[in-house]
Formats: C-alpha cells, sequence, structure tokens
C-alpha cells in the first residue's frame, strides 16, 4: 500500500461519495423503485443502468490505451477473469434472491441508509450475516479439503 499515491485513499472516498449520490439521484436507492422495475413495473433504472455500463465500457476501452498503467496505483490494466463455476452461479442465486426480497443491492443500501432509510439496517444486517457465512463456510471446506489431500 506504500507504492499508492497519497490521494488514493480520499478518492476513492470521494468517489463513493459521489456514486452514492448517483445512486439516490436517481431513486436507486429506493427499494420500492426497485422492485417495480424488477416487476417489469417501470424501467426508469434500465436507463441509469446503461448510462453506468456505458461509462464503465468506454472507460475500460479507453484508459489502457491512453494511460498503459493505473494513475494511483502504477499498476497494469489487466483483464482478472473468474471462471464460471458452481461458487459463481450459487452465489449469483443467493445474492439474486437477496436483491429480490430486499429490494436493493448493497452499494444502494448504503445510500439508503444515506437518504434516512433506517429500515434497511435489516437488509444490510442480512447481506453481513450471510457474507460471514460464507466467508465460514468456504474457509472450514478449504481447510477440510486441504486436510483431505494431506491424507493421500
Amino acid at each position: 500500500m506504500s507504492d499508492r499515491h497519497p490521494a488514493f485513499m480520499p478518492l476513492i472516498l470521494v468517489g463513493g461519495l459521489i456514486f452514492g449520490f448517483g445512486l439516490a439521484y436517481s431513486q436507486m436507492a429506493r427499494p420500492e423503485v426497485v422492485l417495480n422495475f424488477l416487476q417489469f413495473e417501470d424501467f426508469g433504472l434500465v436507463f441509469v443502468m446503461f448510462g453506468g455500463a456505458a461509462v464503465t465500457g468506454v472507460t475500460f476501452f479507453v484508459a489502457p490505451r491512453l494511460l498503459g498503467r493505473a494513475p494511483l496505483t502504477g499498476d497494469s490494466f489487466q483483464r482478472r477473469l473468474k471462471s464460471f463455476d458452481r461458487n459463481v452461479l450459487i452465489g449469483g442465486a443467493i445474492f439474486g434472491v437477496g436483491w429480490g426480497l430486499s429490494g436493493i443491492c448493497p452499494g444502494a443500501a448504503y445510500a439508503s441508509l444515506g437518504i434516512g432509510n433506517i429500515t434497511i439496517l435489516w437488509a444490510l444486517a442480512g447481506m453481513f450475516l450471510g457474507a460471514y457465512t460464507q466467508g465460514f463456510w468456504r474457509s472450514h471446506s478449504q481447510s477440510r479439503d486441504a486436510s483431505s489431500a494431506g491424507a493421500d
């Protein structure tokens, strides 16, 4: 972390604040709006998601060609592909069910707190519990796999 630019952490904070403001301004931090979108009743969020995807796509295409290296970390730009396996499928399904039940994804849940939605704490508690359970299960299964591999 010492090789990072001194502005790295403050810029992450500012970026998160801008992202949260954008979520709140676009109504994505309101679970009822997201649930209406998921029930195919309100398609306004399609434009919000398309706008975010377009900016991200252009940035991922242009930044490596113009900059060569990440300006704040000095790391090279590279694709990090994750294989599609059982864990990705199960995790995506759980994420989708949680999003559908709470009406909000994790990033928007934090933004929802910022606009005064205190009841979203229940959804955040569920997200933390789920993440902790997954981490516990994964570390337990990896240690079990390592011990059975050592027995061979």
